[in-house]
């Protein structure tokens, strides 16, 4: 379990991802300002922060190049607008982890914070190799987003990746298909959709039928 504060405005997007960081075990703290957010970041209680740029009173890279200049390390993963290029590299350039593409989808925010906890927890710091999951033998490498198979490369269409990712991060765990549906499938869905079947059917075809049981009743569960 982490403390995490989400800095973002846009209630909907804050609300989001603090229910998915709570779902998973984690404290989640929301600051939709920028001058609250640096205070909240800076009093040393948060294990990690996610931090939008488009903030009122100031915005994220000030928020950030403050933290970093007052010598916090805390593993901060930026929010920018889509195809922000210019963003995304004042981000990096200004002491940011790692970034997120807005729109986003939570299974890979999910990952991207579980890799940089994993990093912060054992020292290693962003070159410290922990950018993959291993799993029921196969491979995710969250980097170049290529999949082995017991050595085998198989290939993963981009929802099919966001799919294994969420699996393997919560193997051994029973995973509804509202679950499923929101963290890979995005904010809005509908509940009677049998496209997580479908996807978990690709992902047998590619990973082998026992790699993901059926939980009658319940969901579906990645078998470590």
């Amino acid at each position: 379990m982490a403390s995490i504060l989400i800095v973002e405005d846009e209630e909907r997007i804050a609300s989001f991802v603090a229910k998915g960081l709570t779902a998973e075990g984690h404290v989640t703290t929301i600051r939709g300002d920028g001058p609250s957010g640096l205070d909240e970041a800076l009093s040393g209680l948060h294990d990690l922060v996610v931090l939008d740029i488009g903030l009122p009173g100031m915005d994220g890279l000030e928020v950030l190049d403050q933290l970093r200049s007052q010598g916090s390390t805390v593993p901060v993963i930026v929010l920018t607008a889509r195809d922000s290029v210019t963003d995304t590299v004042a981000a990096l350039e200004g002491g940011a982890d790692d970034y997120m593409a807005k729109p986003f989808r939570f299974a890979e925010l999910l990952a991207r914070v579980r890799v940089r906890l994993r990093q912060s927890q054992s020292g290693n710091g962003s070159g410290g190799g922990q950018d993959s999951l291993h799993a029921g033998g196969v491979d995710l490498d969250l980097r170049t987003r290529r999949a082995t198979v017991d050595g085998r490369q198989v290939d993963l269409s981009a929802r099919e990746f966001t799919l294994a990712e969420i699996f393997m991060l919560n193997a051994g765990h029973v995973l509804s298909r509202e679950q499923l549906l929101d963290h890979v499938w995005g904010l809005d869905f509908d509940p009677g959709s049998n496209v997580v079947d479908v996807y978990v059917g690709y992902l047998r075809r590619k990973f082998g039928a026992g790699a993901i049981s059926t939980v009658r009743g319940m969901g579906y569960r990645f078998n470590a």
